[in-house]
């Protein structure tokens, strides 16, 4: 499998190219603010088609540059259903005004195709297999991605802001609920194997076994359902 990532705009949202190797088919993952030259030159680069584009949650910084990734490839976008307004709607997601100057850089709205994701579903795009987990708590329509590991390679959850290097993403915006992402983190997360590659929102790579070990918030999820989860990074 060939991923390929950048941190896009303002808010150093990553967006990650996914394809079964270069040259192939893939899918873009949260294409956020000023992604698009960034993912027209993976895609030149590594000479890849998309087919489509996933969204972890609705937030500006991970979907606002969806409508010109999708009008550019004619490609669908895929989003949870509980956060499908914000794509139209962004300041009512974050419960506050964006200003004119940075409204005045943005393509709000939906894409011509939008598909809903439901909880469990199994995605066949572009050569690739990816399971859908809703992940409550960052927002109501969170979720994550994963792949399914291979002989020579580890299994890849696509966390979104649900879980970060040592972190975990912020509930203070509206939808954020800190009790749902506690249970979200237990649900999802701790099932899956040590060897997991974590690939989040915002900052660096990371694993399960790392997480399992050291971050507090993940080894707070294992023993207590309900604990409150603070702001961290994301939007």
């Amino acid at each position: 499998m060939f991923i390929a990532g950048f941190p896009a705009g303002a808010w150093g949202t990553n967006c990650y190219l996914v394809a079964p190797g270069p040259g192939e088919e893939c899918v873009i993952v949260d294409p956020g603010h000023q992604a698009a030259a960034g993912v027209e030159e993976l895609v030149r680069e590594h000479r890849l088609k998309p087919v489509a584009v996933l969204l972890t949650h609705g937030h500006l910084d991970h979907v606002a540059s969806v409508v010109p990734v999708c009008g550019a490839r004619g490609v669908p976008a895929w989003i949870h259903p509980e956060d499908r307004y914000m794509m139209a709607d962004p300041e009512k997601a974050l419960g506050r005004s964006l200003g004119t100057q940075l409204m005045g850089e943005l393509t709000v709205g939906e894409p011509d195709d939008v598909r809903e994701l439901t909880d469990g579903s199994v995605l066949e795009l572009a050569g690739l297999q990816l399971t859908v987990d809703h992940a409550p708590g960052h927002t109501g329509g969170s979720v994550t991605f994963r792949t399914p590991g291979a002989e020579d390679l580890p299994p890849v959850l696509f966390s979104g802001d649900l879980l970060f290097a040592g972190s975990i993403g912020r509930t203070d915006l509206p939808g954020g609920d800190g009790e749902a992402i506690m249970r979200s983190l237990a649900r999802v997360c701790l099932p899956l194997d040590d060897s997991t590659v974590v690939l989040s929102g915002h900052g660096g790579q990371t694993t399960i076994g790392r997480e399992r070990a050291t971050n507090p918030y993940l080894r707070q999820a294992a023993g207590a359902a309900g604990a409150p989860a603070f702001p961290r990074r994301g939007m």
